[in-house]
């Protein structure tokens, strides 16, 4: 079956299924809103071509129908982590070739001076000087000649290189330089924008380009420099991956794939409107398939952002603005605290690398439902970060031989064997009691099924409330004034207890819980976000300056947006300033609304005091940053409310908490009444999600859908 996919919404009968994927470590999560409900599927990730499950999961949602494809990957992420990105060189002003590996003077671990620093992405053979020199105010020390521009690409050549990273000396103050260099790439006959390789292939002929003054026009040379040698280290294999999906999904892979990259390098470009697949970006907005290949950096935080965004979703329609968004899944969790708008930070990490393009400020850690447990070399037990993923999975999967947080799940009677995924799949309980008691007995251990399993329960809690901590108590915020929104596989089984220990005062679990990341996904805005380093002192003779630089960065944003085709008067456009006292190393970022320096100065040492505990009316305050973020609202679909049914039978099983066997209460979701209230302990089961309700809590059906555990 190939899935019909026009060219023109316009000459369609139906408009277009919005369906949005979520790709995970264990599962592929796929949501639609179909007759005015939210639609959910799960299947199985495929880790050797996420592709192969999305198209699964797609054509098992809308069949023939035509649809958009609304993507969240972690295809960037992975390539990150394991290293398996494109080989970049990097061209810099002379003599500063190794300030990628120099980095910072800041030591993760202070006193170890043995620690191992992450190796950069360019390697040493693999970075060139060309004589040039840009001056901090934009003047030129040293022209950039024809002859060096010939001799640097001439190495570039000879190197073997699939991308090309350019980051100039001060770059971001005159790109004068930057500009010469990305045309004589562009007229060279081995060019990305001239031939490009077949999506399918595997490796690329001609290299991928990325100019920092195009990415990251801001100061700080380092950081600048790392975040436009990974975007260049991503392009090849996101661009395979990306041509390789958009072939998937109804067009030859061969013609498709070139189409697209070619489309997605050219400015002048207009939408590929034939595949219509939009890409998640970390930032918490969807973007356009050719501006991912352009910047595929973006990505790198992309499904874990689009859970905070239907997490914020979902509380606002239950009524709670201040929510901690809690994302368990199979191999990782993620945390971030929501106050009314998204907490985005542009002073990233991944892999040890700084990454300073806008991303939601998220804490993830190593602990989800496949996390394996395991006994160190001190007999302690520990949990993750390794986790058995989708192959070979927990034991209760039918493959894998190592226990993991699921297996100790449904040990304890809290996950049901024959209530996963609706039924769909049965969950091996017999399997899991025999293989982990082997297990024990390999490791020497005398804990009874139960202890162990409950231990595991509490090892992994204990490091997710180390997180929840993080992005609240750590930052100043009281948890105690939050809602904790649980999603995820299996977030609803943990936070319950979660929010007991941390004193929070209630749970919200989301309708199609399991697959909030994708419901993220489907409900977000286009967003493209510019930036602009300007170094002036804040003040009114300076108040110009700014306005105009935020002019024309708005400008900009709306080219951007009138390039693929959005009509630019839907686009709401905020700008915002980086602000700092006068010598200090470190910005906070608030609101330019309406131009005002004054209040803008006003909210920075509000905010200072917030996040410091002191600010100084009285110092210099200086604008570093000027930036623009701008968004398309997306139009979704009407969702009917939930209909009003009758209180749902309750089943008696049992299910281990706190040490001892007892008696839980058995609920679907499905059979819940708005209003009916569940007495903890109990066990209410969905397609997607299980909720645990600890001993002293209680649930409750909203008029929304959610499941609110009182604590």
């Amino acid at each position: 079956m190939v899935i019909n996919l026009k060219s023109e919404v316009a000459n369609l009968k139906l408009s277009p299924v919005r369906v949005a994927v979520d790709t995970g470590g264990t599962f592929t999560d796929c949501v639609w809103v179909e007759e005015g409900e939210l639609r959910t599927l799960k299947v199985f990730s495929t880790p050797g071509d996420p592709s192969v499950a999305i198209e699964q999961a797609v054509r098992k949602a809308v069949g023939e129908r035509d649809f958009i494809l609304l993507h969240g990957t972690t295809v960037g992420t992975n390539a990150l982590l394991e290293r398996k990105g494109a080989r970049v060189a990097l061209i810099t002003t002379a003599g500063f070739e190794d300030a990628i590996e120099i980095g910072r003077q800041a030591r993760p671990k202070l006193y170890d001076f043995f620690a191992d620093r992450p190796e950069p992405l360019a390697a040493a053979g693999m970075r060139f000087g060309v004589r040039e020199r840009i001056a901090a105010d934009g003047s030129v020390v040293e022209a950039l000649t024809d002859e060096e521009i010939e001799r640097v690409i001439d190495l570039v050549d000879r190197s073997g290189a699939e991308a090309v990273a350019v980051s100039l000396l001060f770059s971001f103050a005159n790109p004068e330089h930057e500009k010469r260099l990305e045309e004589a790439f562009r007229n060279r006959d081995r060019n990305v924008w001239a031939t490009v390789p077949p999506a399918a292939s595997p490796s690329c002929e001609s290299f991928f380009t990325t100019f920092s003054y195009r990415l990251l026009p801001e100061f700080r040379e380092y950081e600048r420099m790392s975040t436009v040698v990974m975007n260049a280290y991503l392009q090849p294999l996101m661009g395979r991956y990306l041509g390789g999906l958009q072939g998937r999904m109804g067009a030859s892979a061969k013609a498709r794939g070139r189409e697209v990259l070619r489309c997605a390098q050219d400015d002048k470009a207009r939408e590929v409107r034939s595949g219509r697949i939009f890409v998640m970006q970390s930032s918490g907005g969807i973007s356009a398939l050719q501006t991912v290949l352009r910047e595929p950096v973006r990505t790198v935080l992309s499904g874990p952002a689009g859970g905070v965004v239907g997490a914020r979703a979902m509380a606002r329609t239950s009524g709670f603005e201040k929510a901690i968004s809690f994302d368990m899944g199979g191999t990782s969790t993620d945390v971030a605290l929501i106050e009314g708008t998204l907490r985005t930070t542009n002073e990233g990490e991944i892999i040890g690398l700084p990454v300073r393009v806008p991303m939601l400020d998220i804490h993830t850690l190593g602990a989800g439902g496949g996390s394996i447990a395991r006994f160190d070399a001190a007999g302690a037990l520990r949990v993750g970060p390794q986790s058995a993923g989708a192959e070979p999975g927990p034991i209760c999967y039918g493959k894998g031989m190592q226990p993991t947080v699921t297996d100790a799940n449904l040990l304890l009677g809290r996950l049901r064997a024959d209530c996963f995924l609706g039924g769909e799949f049965v969950l091996d309980l017999e399997r899991t009691r025999r293989i982990t008691r082997e297990w024990l007995k390999q490791q020497g251990s005398r804990w009874r099924l139960e202890e162990f399993a409950e231990g595991i329960l509490r090892v992994v809690n204990a490091s997710m409330e180390k997180a929840i901590r993080a992005v609240s108590v750590e930052r100043g915020h009281d948890p105690r004034e939050f809602t904790l929104v649980a999603f995820g596989g299996a977030g609803a089984l943990h936070a319950g207890e979660l929010a007991q220990a941390l004193q929070i005062p209630r749970v919200l679990v989301p309708q199609s819980a399991g697959a909030l990341s994708a419901y993220g996904i489907l409900v977000s805005d286009v967003v493209k976000e510019f930036s602009r380093t300007v170094m002036l002192r804040a003040e009114m003779a300076s108040e110009g300056r700014v306005r105009a630089a935020a002019a024309a960065i708005k400008e900009l944003a709306l080219s951007s947006f009138a390039d693929e085709g959005y009509a630019t008067h839907r686009v709401k456009v905020i700008a915002s300033l980086d602000l700092r006292y006068r010598g200090q190393g470190f910005e906070l970022n608030v609101r330019f609304a309406r131009g005002a320096m004054r209040s803008a100065v006003a909210e920075f040492h509000r905010e200072h005091k917030r996040r410091y505990g002191y600010a100084d009316e009285g110092r210099e305050v200086e604008v570093v940053n000027v930036r623009v973020r701008a968004t398309l609202e997306t139009r979704l679909p009407t969702m009917r409310g939930r209909r009003p049914a009758a209180a749902g039978a309750i089943k008696m099983i049992d299910a281990y908490f706190r040490g001892k066997t007892l008696r839980t209460k058995l609920i679907e979701r499905e059979s819940m009444a708005v209003g009916q209230c569940v007495k903890g302990p109990a066990v209410i089961t969905e397609y997607s999600a299980t909720t645990v309700v600890p001993v002293g809590a209680s649930a409750e059906l909203d008029g929304a859908g959610g499941i609110v555990v009182s604590c």
